[in-house]
C-alpha cells in the first residue's frame, strides 16, 4: 500500500513539518510510537476473524491509512516517510489492503485534490470511502475536441437557482472522453465551463459528479486491445449542488493543475522492487529461454534493464522529495520515462518471443476493473502499451512541460491566451 498511487503527493502537514524541524511534535509520532498503534489496532480489530471492510475503517479511523494526512481524515499529521513502518507491520499481520490499484484514480489524484482545495465537509464526506474502496472514483476531464488542450473544454455548467429546494447548484451538460472506471465509479471530477466569456484558462469550475445521476449516460468505447477499459460519458441535465464545487467559480484550472501533478506522478513515479513491470517478465524470459537468445537482443535488454533501474531509481528519490509538499514538473519527466520504456520493452519482448510474441489471448470485449500488464501475453503488453504516451497527459505536452518549466526555454507561441473562449475557432 506504500507508494504514490496508494499514498497520495500533499502539502506537508503541520506536525509532520514539526516532525522534520525537532519541533514539538517530533518525538509524538516515530516509528516505534506508530508500532505500537498497528498492534492497538491488530488487537481491537484481529484480521483473521474481522470483516474486511469493517478493518479497513478502523484502520482509517485510526489514522493509519494515510500517516501525513490530518487527524480526523485518515492520518495522524506524520512524515509521511514512515508510511512503509505502518504498511510493513500490517502485511506482517495479516491485514487486508485497500487493492489500490482498483481504486487508484481516488487514492492518486481525487484525495489530494480534496485535501488541498475541499472544504471541510467535502474531506470528511468523500475520503473515508474512497480510501476503503467502498465508492470509486472517475476523471471526468478529456472531451473530443478538448484533449491535449484540455482548457479548451465546451461542458458547460449553468447556475440552477435552486434544486429541489436544496439551495443554488449548478446544471451540467456535454460529453467526455477516455474515461477509465466510469462504469464502476459513484463519483467523478469534473471539469466544466461556468464562463464562456473569458479567456479558456479562467473559465472552468471544478465540481465532484454523482455517477448515478439519472444525466449521466455511460458507454464503453472499445480499444486496440480489445477491451472497453475506457468509456465516454454523455451528461445531459446533470444536477450538481454547489456543496460539491471545489474551488472558487472560475478557478477549475488551478485546482485541475494538482489533480493532473497527482496523476502524473501516479502513473509513472509509483515506487517498485528492482526488476518489476515489464522489464522483470523480458528478463526472465531470457533466463528461461537462451534458444531465443540473438547477440542484438541482449544488447537491447541490456540498455532497457538499465533504463528501467534509472528510471526506477529516479522514482523512490522523487518520493523522497514528494514527502517536502507538492509534486512539480518532475512528475512529467517520471510519467515520459515510464511511457518510453513500456512500449520500447513490449516491442522488444514481442521481437524476442517471435512467432510466439504475434499471438493473442482474447479478443472479448470485457470491460476490466484495472489494466493488468503482468497477467496478460506479450501480445496485450505490447498492444495496451501504446496508450501509455496518452493517458494521463501526451508525451508532446510532457515535453513542452519539462521544457518550459525545468529547461527554461521559451514557451510555445498562444494566439489563443487572452481571447474569450467563445470566439475561439471549434
Amino acid at each position: 500500500m506504500s507508494g504514490s498511487v496508494s499514498d497520495p503527493v500533499t502539502p506537508p502537514t503541520d506536525a509532520a513539518a514539526a516532525a522534520r524541524s525537532g519541533g514539538p511534535e517530533a518525538t509524538a509520532i516515530d516509528a516505534d510510537a506508530l508500532r505500537r498503534r498497528v498492534a492497538d489496532l491488530i488487537a481491537a480489530h484481529d484480521p483473521a476473524t474481522t470483516d474486511r471492510l469493517d478493518f479497513l475503517r478502523a484502520r482509517f479511523d485510526a489514522g493509519l491509512a494515510w500517516i501525513h494526512f490530518p487527524e480526523g481524515l485518515g492520518g495522524l499529521g506524520a512524515p509521511r516517510a514512515l508510511q512503509p513502518v505502518v504498511d510493513q507491520a500490517l502485511e506482517a499481520a495479516g491485514a487486508p489492503d485497500n487493492a489500490p490499484r482498483r481504486i487508484g484514480i481516488g487514492l492518486g489524484m481525487a484525495a489530494p485534490t480534496l485535501l488541498r482545495h475541499g472544504t471541510d465537509a467535502q474531506r470528511r464526506r468523500f475520503l473515508r470511502p474512497l480510501w476503503t474502496g467502498e465508492e470509486v472514483w472517475c476523471q471526468l476531464f478529456s472531451e473530443p475536441g478538448a484533449g491535449s488542450d484540455l482548457a479548451a473544454l465546451a461542458t458547460r455548467a449553468t447556475r440552477d437557482g435552486d434544486q429541489d429546494g436544496n439551495g443554488a447548484g449548478w446544471i451540467v451538460d456535454g460529453q467526455k472522453v477516455w474515461t477509465s472506471q466510469a462504469h464502476l465509479a459513484r463519483w467523478g471530477i469534473l471539469l466544466a465551463r461556468t464562463d464562456p466569456d473569458v479567456p479558456k484558462h479562467r473559465g472552468i469550475t471544478y465540481f465532484v459528479c454523482d455517477m448515478t445521476d439519472p444525466g449521466v449516460d455511460v458507454r464503453p468505447l472499445r480499444q486496440i486491445t480489445g477491451e472497453a477499459e475506457f468509456n465516454e460519458v454523455f451528461l445531459t441535465g446533470v444536477r450538481i449542488p454547489d456543496t460539491h464545487r471545489l474551488g472558487g467559480v472560475g478557478e477549475g484550472w488551478q485546482v485541475a493543475r494538482t489533480t493532473l501533478m497527482n496523476e502524473r506522478v501516479a502513473i509513472g513515479g509509483a515506487r517498485v522492487p528492482r526488476e518489476s513491470g515489464m522489464i522483470g517478465l523480458v528478463a526472465d524470459t531470457w533466463r528461461r529461454r537462451p534458444e531465443l537468445r540473438t547477440h542484438d537482443l541482449h544488447q537491447r535488454l541490456l540498455r532497457l534493464w538499465v533504463d528501467a533501474e534509472a528510471a526506477r531509481l529516479t522514482a523512490e528519490r522523487l518520493g523522497r522529495q514528494l514527502a517536502l509538499g507538492h509534486p512539480g514538473p518532475e512528475g512529467s519527466g517520471m510519467k515520459l520515462a515510464f511511457a518510453r520504456l513500456n512500449q520500447e520493452i513490449s516491442g522488444l519482448e514481442v521481437e524476442l518471443l517471435a512467432e510466439e510474441g504475434l499471438g493473442y489471448d482474447d479478443w472479448t470485449l470485457t470491460r476490466p476493473e484495472l489494466v493488468d500488464f503482468t497477467g496478460r501475453d506479450a501480445g496485450y503488453r505490447y498492444l495496451r502499451a501504446k496508450g501509455n504516451s496518452i493517458e494521463g497527459g501526451t508525451s508532446e505536452v510532457l515535453l513542452n512541460i519539462i521544457a518550459e518549466r525545468v529547461l527554461g526555454l521559451p514557451p510555445e507561441p498562444r494566439t489563443d491566451k487572452d481571447a474569450a473562449w467563445k470566439d475561439l475557432p471549434r
